[in-house]
């Protein structure tokens, strides 16, 4: 399976973390707060080993009971201020951080649906979802937790160092010793550390995005018996993952062994040279008690500066992730606000939530469009003997388009793949072509002749390289999105519903849709079959929808192209799954909805094509041939043959010609379906 690794910029673990202040911003005051209270906390601790020495050299060596209790009873309070202290901290970072985590989940979220769908294309869902979960989950768990401790337990031991120099500074040098060669040990463990935990966070993706797939294929997976192929498949990525994990784990268990045996060597050398100043008479017994009490409250600290580093390392990769994702720049609005993420840019809308749903899948707006707009007359559908040359543009015709509308109009396209070699040819080239307002201009063309990917281009899901495309005039470019896609809704071949009801799935393709027209749009996608489930239009359709036929899942996703009324339709070989029946009377209502919009259909069936005015032949990413059906069929042997499906031309007189206005009446269609 390919992996989508990103190579880590050269930054430093502080630099990388840095980034994340524009979200911990808004809640400084909570935190700083809470790292105040755990360094009093800490410090509190520290009070202990004096109280100890006032015990020792005092009350014990006095004899005295009564001074023994009450520096119990000291103690016991000391212990119990820290306590609390420490609680109090847990409890003022708990819900900040959980507000930071949800702000950056929905930050990514937002900024994945307003991202190019070429970026998309080319990022496993896995690596995706792996920083929208994991690595979030771990900078949460870093800021309430090593962030803080990381300022607590250096000051600490910088207060704890002082206090050791001022109870008896010679020892207290003993113990400074080994602070040169751990910072060089965990300067080089940082280094090794932070490539090893990139490694493990891209592998966490891969293994992630194996999970998904064999999930949402488990049927492939069932049907072909693969079961076992997959599992080693993912057996496989889990032992590499594991074994990153031990070198991980090796890492930190060195820097771990390091961090412990130096310090508690010096410890053991300071006890033993205290030792002898006490028994010289140099040094008290309490003082030695404090000061080694003081050396042990340290341990905790300085060993857990492994710990913390790796959280740190880990963290900063997550951050890397995180950023990687969020830097790369959003689709470009001319008319809509600046893009390119800064930090937190408040909670998602829901008229964004809608405009995201319409880049994901279809979209729609309630617009009217005139029905008198569709010229009628065989002349104007046949003009022309034969079939137009190769990327001549089809004008509009002379007496002008109606309404003040212009159609849609393709001048000099063309569309290579943003990761595409430079040189490499564009799979459109030179795409000329007209659609007369009102009028249904079908798509035809062999496979991989770029039939999809010029469709594409109308509701910018990709932006065409050279050249423009107009709506009534107005260039695509220059409209913002949420304008143009409530101008243009569309259903692609491959449907595609969400874990939501039947009617929420259908009004996603227009916004403030009522009832009336979820029915209309069900009615003209013969989707009545939704009445019969166990709760009608408020039936849960599941993950992807694949609690329903394809036919079925396919007719909601053209109920919802359809709901809105739209003024320009694209639609997607949107009949492929259903049966001849079915597909002839969704053809028959569907005309109805063709005479109100303009519209360009994929069609590789006769009986799709039929619904079209004129037919548009693709072949190699450019235009070759414009005109009617049955002008194409006489004059034009690739077309012919594409139509026949075996290589010659006898499909022409298997139908018969259509009536003078250019479509065939829905007995017809039901016919022509039949004989394929």
């Amino acid at each position: 399976m390919p992996e989508r690794h990103v190579a880590p910029k050269d930054r430093s673990t502080v630099r990388s973390l840095l980034r994340l202040w524009p979200y911990v911003r808004p809640v400084r005051g909570r935190l700083f707060s809470a790292a105040m209270v755990a360094v009093v906390a800490s410090c509190v601790g520290l009070v202990i080993p004096l109280v100890l020495k006032w015990m020792v050299d005092g009350p014990v060596a006095d004899r005295d009971p009564g001074g023994v209790w009450l520096g119990a009873l000291y103690l016991l309070l000391l212990g119990l201020a820290e306590a609390g202290l420490f609680g109090l901290r847990r409890w003022l970072v708990a819900r900040p951080m959980a507000g930071v985590e949800a702000a950056m989940r929905a930050d990514l979220y937002r900024h994945l649906q307003r991202l190019p769908v070429a970026f998309h294309d080319r990022w496993p869902s896995g690596q995706l979802l792996s920083r929208a979960t994991t690595d979030l989950m771990l900078l949460r768990m870093f800021l309430a937790f090593p962030l803080i401790f990381l300022l607590v337990n250096g000051t600490t031991i910088l207060v704890g160092f002082v206090i050791l120099l001022m109870q008896q500074w010679t020892l207290g040098l003993v113990l400074l010793a080994p602070v040169v060669p751990l910072v060089v040990v965990c300067s080089l463990f940082e280094t090794k550390y932070s490539a090893v935990a990139r490694r493990a966070q891209d592998q966490v993706g891969d293994l992630t995005t194996v999970v998904e797939e064999s999930v949402l294929g488990i049927r492939i997976i069932k049907g072909f018996g693969r079961h076992r192929s997959q599992a080693r498949a993912f057996r496989a990525l889990s032992e590499r993952l594991r074994e990153t994990e031990l070198g991980k784990a090796r890492l930190l268990a060195g820097i771990w062994a390091v961090i412990t045996t130096v310090p508690e060597l010096a410890i053991g050398a300071a006890l033993v040279l205290g030792t002898i100043q006490v028994a010289d008479g140099g040094l008290s017994a309490g003082t030695l008690v404090a000061f080694l009490s003081t050396a042990l409250a340290l341990r905790w600290p300085i060993e857990s500066i492994g710990f913390l580093l790796a959280m740190s390392q880990e963290s900063a990769t997550a951050t890397e992730r995180y950023f990687e994702v969020m830097d790369v720049a959003e689709e470009r609005d001319e008319l809509s606000e600046p893009t390119g993420p800064t930090g937190p840019t408040g909670p998602t809308g829901p008229a964004e939530a809608t405009v995201s749903t319409r880049t994901a899948g279809a979209a729609g707006e309630a617009r009217t469009a005139g029905a008198g707009a569709r010229t009628a007359g065989a002349g104007a559908r046949t003009a022309g003997a034969g079939a137009r040359t190769a990327g001549a543009a089809d004008g509009v015709p002379a007496d002008g388009p109606t309404d003040g509308r212009e159609g849609m109009v393709f001048e000099g396209v063309e569309f290579r793949y943003p990761d595409a070699d430079p040189g490499s040819a564009p799979v459109l080239s030179r795409i000329d072509l007209s659609i007369r307002p009102g009028e249904t201009m079908a798509l035809v063309g062999a496979t991989g002749s770029g039939k999809t990917t010029l469709t594409a281009l109308v509701p910018r899901l990709y932006e065409a390289t050279a050249g423009r495309i107009t709506l009534d005039g107005r260039d695509i470019a220059a409209m913002s999105r949420q304008e143009l896609r409530g101008l243009v809704s569309v259903a692609f071949e491959e449907p595609t519903l969400f874990s939501a009801t039947v009617g929420e799935n259908v009004l996603m393709g227009a916004d403030g849709a009522g009832q009336d027209e979820l029915r209309r749009a069900l009615a003209i996608a013969q989707a009545d079959f939704v009445h019969d489930l166990p709760d009608g239009i408020g039936t849960q359709v599941g993950e992807q929808g694949l609690s329903l036929s394809g036919g079925q899942r396919q007719r909601l996703a053209l109920a919802r192209a359809v709901v809105g009324r739209p003024r320009f339709l694209v639609l997607d070989d949107p009949l492929s799954a259903l049966d001849v029946h079915t597909e002839a009377l969704v053809e028959a209502a569907l005309r109805q909805v063709l005479e109100e919009t303009t519209a360009i259909v994929v069609a590789h069936r006769p009986s799709t094509v039929m619904l079209a005015d004129r037919v548009a032949l693709l072949s190699e990413g450019r235009i070759v041939a414009v005109g009617t059906h049955q002008e194409l069929l006489r004059g034009n042997a690739e077309y012919a043959r594409l139509m026949s499906g075996d290589g010659d031309d006898t499909e022409q007189d298997a139908f018969p010609d259509p009536p003078t206005d250019g479509r065939l009446v829905p007995d017809v269609a039901a016919e022509k379906g039949r004989t394929r």
